[in-house]
């Protein structure tokens, strides 16, 4: 018979449990306050302005690496309902091949049966022109091997139309993923956003013109390119039109040459882009995200780029910062999230974030991860 044991008591009374429990609650909290440090929360009412305008940056920072995200899943989804597209209406071409060949089937099963369907000798020896029989049997034969064609041909059909819907299925199930993406990389980057203007928005009014002033500041390029600067002296430029030190370990440059050919005429594209507002995952005509501009540009040049400033970076020959030429892509970010055309003289043309639209800026103001040459 087992035995029944009391359960023991804990070593602690009511009160010390109480406390204990108390402190182990009061640990996690703090825990938790330490680890949520790196990552603050836009809820926050406690931030200094400049706090806040660190956080904005970042928001939209990540919002942009969201955007190439969702700029990637999209592609993906579109190229997924292309191709079940197409395979559905190849299935609906070989559906109606299929019943073509059942109703000719059916028209000679329905012959034969008003025939009575009597064996051929049988027929023979009751007909009273054994000629004209011959010759009608002749004419059966082949269209017995019409028939016989017929039924390979359904067979045939058949067999692909059940690779058919095997295949679409297949497609499908990928499309389905690829929408479920789309919508979680799109949530990704209105929440990033929907977080950047409930900060700002507790901005003042001083404020917030301080910090757009301040966004202009670095993102606009300089108003002329032919001063006369210190050579070795970051991001300046020279007589020539050239950064006097694009690559800050590679020392002074020889002026950029002109652009020509197609990478003038992406340029010249881009140009007549100022100033159109910055559109997460749109490449124009009213608007663009920074990918979008590129590829909208190099387009009118007559190249093909990839949608997402992670593919385009492998769309060419890759150069170093110091090879930088008129017509060149230039990307930013460890995560590449970033690119811009660039124009020359350390300068480029993007499209920065939202609430700034396309503008000239320098290259320095981002860091710079690398450059592409397209044609």
């Amino acid at each position: 018979m087992a035995a029944h044991r009391k359960p023991r008591p804990s070593s602690l009374g009511r009160p010390a449990a109480r406390t204990a429990a108390t402190l182990a609650l009061a640990s996690a909290a703090t825990a938790t306050l330490f680890e949520g440090a790196g990552h603050a929360d836009p809820a926050r009412p406690d931030r200094t302005p400049a706090q806040v305008r660190a956080e904005v940056d970042r928001l939209y920072q990540e919002a942009e690496a969201a955007t190439e995200r969702y700029n990637g899943a999209k592609e993906k989804a579109d190229a997924a309902r292309t191709s079940f597209d197409e395979l559905r209406d190849e299935a609906a071409r070989r559906t109606e091949r299929l019943n073509t060949a059942r109703r000719s089937l059916g028209a000679v099963a329905a012959a034969q049966y008003r025939s009575g369907g009597l064996d051929p000798a049988v027929q023979l020896a009751l007909t009273s022109d054994p000629d004209q029989y011959l010759e009608r049997a002749a004419l059966a034969e082949k269209a017995g091997d019409r028939q016989a064609a017929t039924v390979t041909a359904v067979r045939r059909e058949l067999a692909a139309l059940a690779q058919l819907r095997a295949e679409s299925a297949g497609r499908l199930t990928a499309l389905r993923d690829h929408e479920a993406e789309l919508r979680r990389q799109k949530a990704t980057v209105l929440g990033k956003l929907t977080a950047a203007r409930e900060l700002l928005a507790r901005l003042t009014a001083e404020e917030r013109a301080r910090y757009e002033a301040a966004v202009a500041a670095r993102t606009t390029a300089p108003a002329t390119t032919t001063a006369t600067a210190r050579p070795g002296t970051p991001g300046t430029v020279t007589a020539g039109g050239s950064t006097a030190r694009a690559d800050r370990a590679s020392g002074d440059r020889a002026p950029v040459a002109a652009p020509a050919g197609r990478a003038s005429a992406a340029i010249s594209f881009a140009r007549a882009q100022l100033g159109k507002p910055y559109v997460w995952g749109a490449t124009g005509p009213s608007g663009y995200d920074c990918s979008g501009l590129t590829q909208a540009a190099w387009r009118a040049a007559g190249v093909s780029l990839p949608r997402t400033t992670y593919t385009q970076i492998n769309a060419g020959r890759r150069v170093s910062r110091s090879e930088l030429a008129p017509g060149d892509l230039v990307f930013f970010y460890s995560g590449i999230s970033h690119v811009g055309l660039y124009i020359g003289g350390g300068q480029m043309i993007h499209a920065p974030r939202p609430g700034a639209p396309i503008r000239i800026a320098p290259i320095d103001e981002m860091p710079f991860a690398g450059a592409t040459r397209v044609a």
